[in-house]
């Protein structure tokens, strides 16, 4: 086939959701993916989780064990002809301020963008946390706190959907809990359709010293009060009876089928691999996709097409051998990152009369402290946060910096400093420790090590951006994209804030703090205030690239993710939101992404609707109106 019904751009969360629901109702989707389908070093194309699939299928899910270039999440290796940017890309340089950038994603900004994201079948979300909570209300309008830009929804549009979200990825959570200490609202009577995971062994041990406890936010100039709460997660755990008016929720298991045994159970390597297949991805969708929807991989598109009104046609996609191929459709949704959609668009020339197109690059530049509790801390029994503190994400406090969520590392050292070897490194070779000695110290070291995510918003600005590099160009000759990236004073006096709230802490809990934002090579994001050196990582939550808005002389699209300038053409994603927020920003894709699909399929039912081919009928003489004649498809 060469004509469908729509196209989608990308296998991710949005892409997966968009395709599954269109497919619901028959329409013929196809869905392009640029990575591999299946192992990326398997022959052939790859295959797909569920519908039709072009080419012949190859033997494993993207999930399956490969050779790593290192421990990062996005592994297995990139397909050379759909490179994805590595979070090795980056390295601080010693001696002068600053940050080495190859690889896929250039960059020549002031500080660097330090997030990644994976080109394959799934998308990132193949390898995300599976963290899942809501944004607030006050998060859809910064611009009542003086920075970044408003939604033109408001929460209580979104809510539906979030509702719809949380049952596609399947939500654990207390919605009890989310509604008394987050302020989240709720309909009344509504449940999470699993129970909240088991807090982990550090979230008791904070609780039992710290929640009551007051801190000092030195910059918004007030107290909070800590309390430990579990975030919702998008990870199969003990079904809720009482969802759904009573009728419960079945778990699914691997590529979206029903499995009620299907659970985490503490393997603590969610990334890449749930090795229980209990944390949600793409491939779970992808499994309920019906026969009308096809997945294509290997497949890299490189140009949106418009007719001479500017109404989107189809895509032009190049495969992995640089053959060049054109499909068409009535609706192209792009589904394939903030980046990749921003690109694409700049790859098009389309859609950009405001001038928004790939501006207001967005992340969740995350601050890490880390230190030894006095105890066993629990590391690695379980996913790599359950709970967080959640009382700096709202308030009047927010205009003088940065909100933020606390999320409880239990993984270790290891995001701060990289796997245990290096624990093993230190005493080995820098104490010289040998056989008995060492395995005490290294396991008594590991055991006790707890780490402190403070996720940061940040507010959209014009000058965060993604452009097309005016000289680098990727495997297949198309131009690489370019990021200018810096952290404005709002973000940075968050860190100052998130800082001194973790150095209190510590205290509170007598923890030795081990915060040491060194090697440089390992800390391109560094930065100082007031004689004070903070290191940050990427979240891997870009946002902003297409944003939306209630004007097209002000943003990309309207509030169903439509590009203003172009009838059926759609940009769906963590690339519209207007705010990031301090919640991973998930599980709002996912819910913009089913409200979108619904616009979508209100405009082909509009299509289809029986247009009249004759005269208006006349009124009768009783007043009521004949039967419609002459009418066709």
């Amino acid at each position: 086939m060469t004509r469908y019904d729509v196209v989608v751009v990308g296998a991710g969360v949005a892409g997966s959701l968009v395709a599954q629901r269109l497919g619901r109702h028959g329409r013929r989707v196809l869905v392009l993916e640029a990575g591999a389908a299946g192992a990326p070093d398997a022959a052939g194309p790859g295959e797909g989780a569920g519908g039709a699939v072009d080419g012949t299928p190859s033997a494993a899910p993207v999930t399956a064990p490969a050779t790593a270039p290192a421990e990062v999440p996005g592994f297995p290796r990139p397909l050379p002809a759909a490179p994805w940017p590595e979070v090795t890309d980056l390295a601080g340089t010693d001696g002068v301020p600053g940050y080495r950038a190859s690889g896929h994603l250039r960059q020549d900004g002031p500080l660097p963008y330090a997030s990644g994201y994976v080109r394959a079948n799934g998308g990132t979300g193949t390898v995300w946390t599976g963290l899942a909570p809501r944004m607030l209300p006050e998060d859809f309008d910064t611009e009542s706190f003086g920075y970044g830009r408003r939604w033109p929804i408001a929460y209580d549009d979104l809510e539906p959907h979030y509702r719809a979200a949380e049952r596609e990825l399947g939500v654990a959570a207390d919605a009890e809990e989310q509604r008394g200490h987050v302020g989240l609202p709720f309909p009344d009577g509504y449940v999470f359709p699993m129970r909240p995971l088991p807090a982990a062994r550090l979230d008791r041990i904070l609780a039992a010293r710290l929640d009551g406890r007051r801190v000092k936010d030195p910059v918004a100039r007030r107290e909070v009060e800590l309390r430990v709460v579990g975030t919702p997660h998008a990870r199969n755990g003990v079904p809720d009876p009482r969802y759904d008016s009573g009728r419960g929720y079945v778990p699914r298991g691997r590529r979206g089928r029903p499995d009620p045994d299907s659970r985490c159970v503490g393997n603590a390597t969610c990334i890449p691999h749930c090795p229980s297949y209990a944390k949600y991805t793409p491939l779970k969708t992808q499994g309920r996709w019906s026969d009308t929807v096809t997945l294509r991989d290997r497949s890299v598109v490189s140009r949106v097409l418009v007719d001479a009104s500017g109404r989107a046609t189809g895509v032009e996609y190049l495969s992995h051998d640089g053959k060049r191929s054109v499909v068409h459709a009535d609706v192209v949704v792009l589904a394939a990152h903030a980046v990749e959609n921003a690109r694409l668009l700049l790859l098009s020339g389309l859609a950009d009369r405001s001038g928004q197109v790939g501006r207001n690059l967005m992340d969740h530049p995350v601050l890490l402290t880390w230190g030894l509790l006095p105890e066993d801390a629990g590391p690695y029994r379980g996913p790599g946060s359950v709970s967080g503190f959640e009382g700096f994400r709202a308030g009047p406090g927010r205009r003088l910096r940065a909100p933020f969520r606390i999320e409880f590392g239990t993984w270790g050292w290891i995001w701060a400093k990289g796997p245990v070897d290096t624990d093993v490194h230190h005493f080995l070779a820098e104490r010289g420790l040998l056989g008995a000695e060492l395995r005490t110290a290294v396991g008594d070291r590991i055991r006790r090590q707890f780490t402190l995510q403070f996720e940061m918003e940040q507010g959209a600005d014009l000058a965060n951006r993604v452009t097309l590099h005016p000289s680098e160009r990727d495997p297949l000759g198309l131009p690489r994209p370019l990021v200018t990236y810096d952290l404005d004073e709002h973000v940075k006096e968050g860190m100052v804030a998130a800082r001194a709230v973790s150095d209190q802490i510590f205290a509170l809990l007598g923890a030795e703090d081990h915060t040491d934002y060194s090697p440089v090579a390992d800390w391109p994001g560094r930065f100082e205030v007031g004689g004070r050196t903070y290191g940050y990582r990427g979240a891997g939550h870009a946002a902003g690239t297409h944003i939306m808005g209630d004007s097209p002389a002000t943003s990309v699209v309207d509030s169903w993710q439509r590009c203003w300038d172009h009838p059926g053409l759609y940009a769906v994603g963590c690339g519209s939101m207007p705010s990031v927020a301090t919640s991973n920003p998930t599980l709002t894709m996912a819910a913009l992404a089913l409200r979108s699909a619904e616009r979508v399929e209100g405009d082909l039912a509009a299509r289809d609707r029986p247009v009249l081919l004759g005269p208006p009928p006349r009124p009768s003489v009783t007043g009521e109106t004949p039967p419609t004649r002459g009418a066709s498809a």
